[in-house]
Formats: C-alpha cells, sequence, structure tokens
C-alpha cells in the first residue's frame, strides 16, 4: 500500500504542475497487485499561448510573460529597438512580452522591401518556431530612383561612406529617405504582418562617428533644431533624438501599437 500512495501522490503532483499532461477525467483501480489509470478522453498537453506568443519567462507578478524573438545578431540594433517599444531600464515600463535576439543566418533576397521583409520573416519563424520579427532597412536615394534601397548594407561594404557621396556626384538631387521594415509573424502558418517607417533627409558627406552603418552620411530633414546650430547627421545625433525621428522607430511604433492593441491584445487559451 505505501507503493500505491506514492504513485498517487505522483500522479496527483504531476498533474497539478503547469505544462504537464493531464486526463480531464481519470479512474484510478487496483487490480491484482497493479494500479492502473484510465482516461475518458485520450491525454492532452496544456498550453498557454498569447497570439501566438511563446510562454517562456515569468514576469513579476510569477505569471507568464510571452516573448518575441528580434532576429538580429546586432546588439546595438537589438539595444535601439527596446528603447523605442519602451523595454528599457529609462522607461520605466513593462511590457506585457519579453524581447529577445536570435542570430539566424538568412538569405539576402532581392524585390521590394516589403517583399524581402515578408519572405524573410517567413524563414525566420520556421527556425524561431515562435513569434518572430525581422528587419529589412534601405537607403534610397531620389535621384536613383530608390536605389541602392535593400541593398544599401552591399553597397557600403563595397563603396564607404565617400563612395555613396560619389553615386550622387552627377545629380544636384542630393535627398533621400530612409525605410525601415518590420514584418512580424506569430507562429509558423500564420499570416506574416508588415509595418514600415520612412524618414525623409539628404545623402552629406560623412559626419561623427562611424559605428554604425550608413548612419554619418544621411541628414535627416526632421529632428534638426535648426537657427545658428547646424543640422546633425544620424550618426550625430544623440540616441534619444535618432529614436524619436528614425525609420527603425517609425517603424517600430506601428508594430508596438499593434502588438498593444485589441487586434493584437494577448490572450490565454487553454
Amino acid at each position: 500500500m505505501h507503493l500505491v500512495t506514492s504513485f498517487l501522490l505522483l500522479i496527483l503532483g504531476l498533474s497539478s504542475s503547469a505544462g504537464a499532461f493531464v486526463p480531464p477525467v481519470s479512474t484510478i483501480t487496483l487490480r491484482s497487485g497493479r494500479l492502473l489509470l484510465s482516461t475518458s478522453s485520450p491525454l492532452r498537453r496544456v498550453s498557454r499561448t498569447t497570439r501566438g506568443f511563446k510562454m517562456a519567462s515569468s514576469g513579476n507578478n510569477g505569471c507568464p510573460k510571452p516573448t518575441l524573438t528580434f532576429v538580429t545578431g546586432n546588439a546595438k540594433k537589438l539595444e535601439e529597438v527596446r528603447a523605442i517599444l519602451g523595454a528599457d531600464a529609462k522607461t520605466g515600463v513593462v511590457l506585457p512580452f519579453d524581447v529577445v535576439s536570435q542570430k539566424i543566418d538568412l538569405p539576402e533576397l532581392q524585390g521590394e522591401p516589403e517583399d524581402v521583409a515578408r519572405e524573410k520573416c517567413l524563414l525566420a519563424v520556421k527556425e524561431v518556431k515562435g513569434p518572430t520579427m525581422v528587419e529589412d532597412t534601405a537607403l534610397c536615394f531620389n535621384a536613383l530612383s530608390g536605389l541602392p534601397g535593400v541593398y544599401i548594407k552591399w553597397f557600403l561594404e563595397k563603396l564607404g561612406h565617400e563612395g555613396l557621396n560619389n553615386l550622387l556626384a552627377a545629380y544636384e538631387d542630393k535627398s533621400a529617405y530612409a525605410l525601415c521594415t518590420f514584418a512580424y509573424c506569430p507562429g509558423v502558418g500564420q499570416e506574416v504582418l508588415v509595418f514600415d517607417g520612412r524618414t525623409p533627409g539628404k545623402i552629406v558627406p560623412a559626419r561623427g562617428p562611424h559605428a554604425f552603418g550608413w548612419d554619418p552620411v544621411f541628414e535627416p530633414a526632421d529632428g534638426q533644431s535648426g537657427g545658428s546650430e547646424p543640422p546633425k547627421t544620424y550618426a550625430e545625433m544623440d540616441k534619444d533624438m535618432k529614436n524619436s525621428i528614425s525609420h527603425r522607430y517609425r517603424a517600430v511604433a506601428k508594430l508596438r501599437d499593434f502588438l498593444l492593441s485589441p487586434s493584437g491584445k494577448m490572450v490565454v487559451e487553454e
């Protein structure tokens, strides 16, 4: 009987644990010294999801929080995105989900920015197997009908900041716009949603730190103080100013508003 009692306690303990296999109706019988467990329906696993979010971590109240994976290996991008979402330490904002990063080697696709971001997200979500967001950034020169566009990474690697300026040497029009496209998918087989942000400006000789891509050659039209103070490139702006007007801010803000809206709110399904 001690053996039977121990086994009963084990079953009760398993059935009360989160995520355990739980028989909806069970009968325990002792037959010929053997303990039998029968159920009225197949075993099922209790799962908790929030519009596809994986419940992976715990919040301050002990309840699980969903995890949203940003596919990037760039720590500065993750820091910037978390700041825009309001998830960094300065704001004191507690989001209803955790933002984490994961580096995945995705192919460099060709096409329009929205199509590229959508396809990248479909590939990434198969690896993450949960809520996923990917970013695709473009720097578009109006005189070149939008080029380099989504290929700016390769243009910058091959030509450098000076080379980007040289592309416009024959043109009076130096205007450009920075375009950021975020694609979000709640899980494998789910719809991909696309959110974009655009900041107008112009291409100038490099000014400021060279730590963040093409920031030194892009002078945004927004966020300039005017007057006698000279205009600043992205690279010369402090983080708070840049994050308030950048193409990335505008795209992430749309995604944030969606995730926190009634249509994107978290729903726990049993």
